[in-house]
């Protein structure tokens, strides 16, 4: 196919990737290229402008213009796609570039893309998200990592949009990653945060990004971790992850940041939380939220109950102690406090290099669980292993055969036919 337009006629650009930056148009009056339906969610480009741009579901398979009785007779170039779609890989390196550049200088919009980009389960875009955190990986670690954890109901988002505007008001760049829980039915999220967050997202200084946690477990999202290393490139001073709330087994936001805080609620402590291995014992800092009006004085005791508790509990690391403070996002109260917390213990574990060693730790623990996920996928995409899997499911179902033996059976056929002669 000739890659250039008929003349007279505007080019269309058609693109898999979703960072939206390739634009280049003929003169033409800007058009709109229709082509048949699929499930590649593919950037067509049909004026001068980059915010004209039209997202269509095509089909792999991309048709000569010719063939469309449906489409005008314009001139198509790829850029990159999958699938029959032909590759422009220099393409691609100019784009990331492009955008390595455009999130260095802070271009939020920039930021937003790429992280769209991250969180795609596409196997191309994520061949292109991982080039691009490559390009951006020297540039992070400078950010103050801060998990938000706690039972719902606890007021994570009124905490930290009240948290968020104090740190604006120092001249903070703040980062907000907030995980949606998702329905086990539907799949689909709310991604309210956003809106519980009204003061603090018209700051112009702050880039809140909902996202859904889908299968994940934990409380966070897959790819929270590498959305984390994009918003720090972007030179953001704190980056705060608030997850689902789902109570004692928030354990892997611990795995993704520096200091991990738990949020509780007055009348909500008692001797009894410290002998819980789950959430409490990875907590850096505690905060009895609510702590005004009528509940301000049960908030003391709640203190002195959680104080109780962690003797009950050893410290994540020699010489660190875990803090208890209260505080009142409606009134504002106890902020400033809270942030000289965070401050102390992230100045105590960097002199002592617990910061470099956890960061570490925390890297290599997110490789394996990157191991896990692509194994899982691998072994669902293996078509050779779909009789075989729905025989054992069945066997499984009518308890003619144990899940473990049936686990066993499959991983045995998976490694036999991967093994190399």
């Amino acid at each position: 196919m000739d890659p250039r337009a008929p003349e007279g006629e505007s080019e269309v650009i058609i693109a898999a990737d979703s960072l939206g930056s390739a634009a280049q148009i003929g003169q033409a009056k800007p058009r709109v290229f229709s082509v048949s339906m699929g499930k590649c969610n593919i950037l067509a480009i049909a004026s001068g402008r980059p915010s004209s741009c039209r997202r269509f579901n095509i089909c792999f398979s991309l048709k000569p213009v010719e063939d469309l009785p449906s489409a005008p007779r314009l001139g198509v170039r790829i850029l990159s796609g999958s699938g029959n779609m032909a590759s422009d890989s220099s393409n691609i390196e100019n784009i990331t570039k492009k955008s390595t550049k455009a999130i260095l200088a802070g271009d939020r919009r920039a930021l937003a893309r790429a992280i769209t980009l991250i969180e795609s389960a596409r196997e191309d875009h994520q061949a292109e998200a991982q080039t691009l955190l490559g390009a951006l990986l020297p540039h992070t670690g400078k950010a103050v990592r801060i998990g938000i954890s706690g039972s719902p109901g606890v007021g994570k988002s009124t905490f930290i949009e009240a948290f968020g505007l104090y740190l604006t008001s120092i001249d903070k760049r703040l980062a907000v990653l907030a995980v949606d829980p998702s329905s086990s039915l539907s799949g689909g999220s709310i991604l309210g945060d956003k809106t519980r967050m009204e003061r603090l997202a018209r700051q112009s200084s702050v880039f809140i990004r909902p996202s859904p946690a889908g299968g994940a477990v934990g409380g966070v999202a897959r790819r929270t971790r590498e959305t984390l290393l994009a918003c720090e490139a972007a030179g953001v001073d704190v980056v705060l992850v608030e997850t689902v709330g789902v109570g004692q087994s928030e354990a892997a936001v611990a795995e993704l940041v520096d200091i991990f805080v738990l949020l509780v609620q007055p009348g909500g402590g008692d001797d009894l939380q410290g002998i819980k291995r789950g959430v409490m014992e990875l907590a850096d800092l505690i905060i009895v939220t609510k702590a005004d009006g009528s509940l301000r004085e049960l908030s003391y005791h709640t203190e002195s109950d959680y104080r109780a508790a962690l003797a009950l509990i050893r410290p994540r690391a020699p010489g660190l102690k875990t803090n208890i403070l209260s505080c009142s996002a409606l009134e504002e109260r106890g902020l400033e406090e809270i942030w000289r917390a965070v401050v102390s213990y992230n100045q105590v574990l960097n002199e002592s290099g617990e910061l470099a060693a956890r960061r570490a730790e925390q890297a290599t623990n997110w490789m394996w669980r990157e191991v896990e996920e692509y194994m899982m996928a691998a072994l669902h995409g293996d078509s050779n292993l779909e009789v075989l899997s729905n025989r054992l499911e069945s066997e499984v179902a009518a308890g003619r055969k144990t899940p473990a033996a049936a686990a066993a059976e499959i991983l045995a056929t998976f490694r036999h036919e991967n093994s190399v002669d």
